[in-house]
């Protein structure tokens, strides 16, 4: 029955299938109690929670996307994959990327708008760039029509959540399904990545806690249009050193190939493509992801005009 736990333990929570059950199989030992866990059984979209969506022949596509600050020096990354590997043994796991700056929520939040897209739908995304964990912020899982977004209440998944607004949004609270013992600074392992885990093998939203209506959202400054004149601003720098702005083509009042681009006192013209210009040469260009930005080819924008987050980019017509 939808949004009913079984009273044991939780490796030896036995999921429900749509199917027959799988012919028996050798049981695989937990890391997470003495006691041995049934094998992972087939699961359906259409057997007990409608918000699972549905992948080719009606089943789960099985990935889960992992996204930090932790780096790759440390056994962070490590722990987590193990925790959802236990628990879940046919997820396929993916590094979208653990360079995010430390505590930087913005630049996770533009890495998972870059990337979570292109996944299929089921797949479900970790993000783990967490300044609070341990604290009264909340643990949420988030259901848009395509995927699950699970992490921190602080606004990581705003970019995501912008393009596609989430169907039900849970807020983490049963402890049943995570690790027998929560640390105060690891909620990566011991929260998030168990969860990732069960709802891969199916466990339904209602079973992990509370509905809730509200949450963190972090909003991008508009730019503001004067006339011929636009004023934005860089909101991140990529590694390549490129001043990403908040200035989509839509809010130009006129072509791009009519207009100048002003940043740390240097002009140049917004061109289609980086070999455009000279090596060494300052350039603008709408990037991948939809928004201006300004570039050096070969070179670093961010060091040669000595711009960042928060300086002002001005586009405007050209005389």
């Amino acid at each position: 029955m939808e949004g009913v736990l079984s009273s044991y333990p939780i490796h030896l929570l036995k999921l429900p299938s749509g199917g027959p059950s799988p012919d028996p199989a050798p049981q695989v030992r937990s890391p997470f109690g003495s006691s041995p866990r049934p094998p992972l059984p087939s699961i359906s979209t259409h057997s007990h929670d409608p918000f699972v969506p549905q992948g080719q022949g009606g089943t789960v596509r099985r990935i889960v996307t992992l996204t930090s600050d932790f780096g790759t020096k440390d056994g962070f990354v490590g722990a987590m994959k193990g925790v959802i590997l236990s628990l879940a043994p046919e997820a396929s796991v993916v590094d979208i990327t653990h360079e995010v700056p430390p505590q930087s929520v913005w630049d996770a939040a533009f890495a998972l708008e870059a990337s979570c897209p292109y996944f299929p739908e089921g797949t479900v995304h970790v993000a783990v760039v967490d300044p609070g964990v341990g604290g009264e912020r909340r643990a949420l899982i988030f259901r848009t029509g395509r995927y699950f977004l699970v992490g921190p209440d602080n606004g990581v998944f705003s970019l995501l959540l912008k393009r596609e607004p989430p169907m039900r949004v849970v807020s983490m609270e049963n402890r049943e399904l995570m690790l027998p013992e929560v640390s105060n600074t690891f909620h990566g392992r011991d929260v998030f990545a168990p969860a990732a885990a069960h709802l891969v093998r199916g466990v339904p939203l209602d079973s992990f806690g509370p509905e809730v209506e509200d949450w963190v959202n972090l909003h991008l400054p508009e730019p503001e249009v004067r006339g011929d004149l636009v004023l934005g601003k860089v909101v991140h720098t990529d590694r390549f050193g490129n001043l990403v702005t908040n200035i989509k083509m839509e809010h130009l009042p006129f072509p791009p190939e009519g207009a100048v681009v002003r940043a740390g006192g240097v002009t140049t013209k917004i061109y289609p493509v980086y070999s455009s210009v000279p090596k060494g040469a300052p350039l603008a260009l709408f990037g991948s992801g939809g928004r201006l930005e300004v570039a050096v080819r070969e070179g670093s924008a961010h060091r040669t005009l000595e711009v960042g987050e928060g300086d002002e980019v001005i586009v405007e017509r050209a005389r």
